[in-house]
């Protein structure tokens, strides 16, 4: 039954490549704000894309295209898919809020593999029947420059940087196309009908599946360092992990996924899939390999720890993928977090105080309370608090995306010249005494300053004492404030006695 399966894949692949039209399907992963990243799909024999959520693993939208879409590319913001339709010649456009297709772009014959610059620009479509590559203003939809390149393009891959886009042509070379000039600076060879090419997130190299091999190409040379055996030719996809230190190929007929170590140039693992693996992604923080098997119509879901597959999604009829592009996993949203400051927070009466808006997520509207009954609605108030006391203030920012509120209790502290006051327990024992002092000043004090009568002082509320010797202590509190400052004494407050009576300490003699 194996070899049944192997024979009419192999019929398959045979009867494109004698029409010229050996499908380039790209599994590209992309961050949405709001969301885990989705990886988009393209089934040629059904016409659609399939949108799948990683986070779920689950198809959540089918989006309508052209005939036989092959290729997928997704901006870097996550809000624009362009698809490839092999047969029509064209582009659709598809916009990520509303799965919907929202323009549709001309472009060569038979465009197959698509890649869009960091910035979201400029896309760059090759056109396998032309043997040219389509360069696309997104802004516009059109096309801007046509490039010669190699026979039969098929996969395409942009730097990091955006200044160099690498194509793979069937006549076993990757054609180098400057960006800034979109001309050809480089062609190099390479072996055995390559057909899928990532970039490293370093953009230091280039990876192509050729043949029964893994091609590395240094960027800074354009010239190959390394050749990996994988599994049987054809190998189709290949990508690399953001970290740059692992690749995983696709092998068609062995129905399996290489994992290359990047740093041994070997291959270290090998993880069965479906039937006829084709396209191959790795998602943004590198935890899951997804793979398009085209003869089971589905995606298998690596585990890269284990390099084992987890589930595997059902998608539409005749996914095909030679390639991967992953936008990066798009941000979570900030969330509108309300905060505020307030200067003086301190100070006696009447105490004007202004406060300061800091609020994340740029909040469209304010409503202040200040704890004295009063209210404010605009950013940045000014107000004046008349009364002494301690008040509490709150916060309320909204925005399209919400409301918050922060409430800082006891914030402002509004006071008079203190009196001070305190009491203690107990008042009279034996050596050794201990003693707790209770602050009862009014006028909200902020600094105390304790004499004992010992020798001893405590600058705390509401120290703890312990007296050694016999003896009638004198207490003196001093308590301040921004208004002023006030100080009480006790003379002979703390009576000390003791059997002994070795000595009798008194600082009131």
């Amino acid at each position: 039954m194996e070899e049944m399966k192997s024979d009419e894949t192999h019929g398959e692949h045979t009867l494109i490549a004698v029409l010229g039209i050996t499908t380039l399907v790209f599994l590209i992963l992309v961050g949405v704000a709001s969301a885990e990243p989705f990886a988009y799909i393209a089934n040629m024999e059904s016409n659609n894309v399939s949108v799948i959520d990683t986070d779920t693993n689950t198809v959540t939208a089918t989006v309508n295209v052209g005939t036989y879409p092959v290729g997928v590319a997704v901006n870097s913001d996550g809000t624009k898919v362009y698809v490839t339709n092999h047969y029509d010649n064209t582009v659709s456009v598809i916009d990520t809020a509303t799965n919907a297709v929202i323009a549709t772009v001309p472009v060569g014959r038979w465009p197959e593999g698509v890649a869009v610059n960091p910035a979201g620009t400029d896309l760059y479509v090759a056109n396998n029947d032309d043997n040219t590559v389509s360069v696309i203003d997104t802004a516009t939809n059109a096309v801007i420059a046509t490039v010669p390149v190699g026979r039969e393009p098929e996969g395409v891959a942009v730097a990091p940087d955006g200044t160099k886009v690498y194509v793979v042509n069937t006549d076993d070379t990757v054609s180098v196309i400057n960006t800034g000039t979109n001309t050809i600076i480089a062609t190099i060879p390479v072996d055995g009908f390559p057909v899928g090419v990532a970039v490293s997130s370093d953009g230091k190299k280039v990876y192509v599946a050729s043949g029964g091999n893994c091609t590395v190409i240094d960027t800074a040379t354009n010239t190959v360092t390394a050749t990996v055996p994988v599994g049987s030719n054809p190998s189709y996809g290949v990508a690399v992990n953001p970290a740059g230190t692992k690749v995983y190929v696709t092998n068609v007929f062995d129905d399996d996924v290489s994992v290359i170590d990047t740093d041994t140039k070997t291959v270290i693992a090998t993880v069965p899939v479906g039937w006829s693996p084709h396209g191959v992604a790795v998602t943004a923080d590198g935890t899951k390999v997804y793979v398009v098997n085209g003869g089971h119509d589905n995606v298998s879901v690596i585990d890269t720890n284990t390099n084992t597959v987890t589930t595997t999604i059902n998608v539409g009829t005749g996914p095909v993928s030679l390639g991967q592009f992953i936008g990066p996993q798009q941000a979570q949203p900030v969330p509108l977090v309300a905060n505020f400051s307030a200067n003086p927070t301190e100070g006696k009466a009447p105490l004007k105080v202004t406060f300061t808006d800091e609020s994340t997520e740029l909040p469209t509207k304010w409503k202040w309370t200040f704890g004295d009954g009063s209210k404010s609605f605009l950013q940045n108030p000014t107000h004046k608090y008349s009364k002494a006391g301690v008040y509490t203030v709150s916060l309320t920012v909204k925005n399209a995306k919400g409301s918050n509120t922060v409430t800082k209790t006891d914030y402002i502290k509004v006071v008079t010249k203190p009196v001070a006051a305190f009491s203690a327990s107990p008042t009279s024992g034996k050596t050794p005494l201990t003693v707790e002092f209770t602050d009862g000043s009014t006028g909200i004090p902020t600094k105390w300053k304790w004499s004992f009568g010992d020798g001893t002082i405590s600058r705390e509320q509401n120290p703890e004492h312990q007296y050694l010797q016999e003896g009638k202590y004198k207490v003196t509190l001093t308590v301040s404030n921004v208004a002023g400052c006030n100080t009480i004494k006790k003379t002979n407050y703390i009576k000390v006695t003791t059997n002994t009576r070795p000595s009798i300490y008194s600082e009131n003699k």
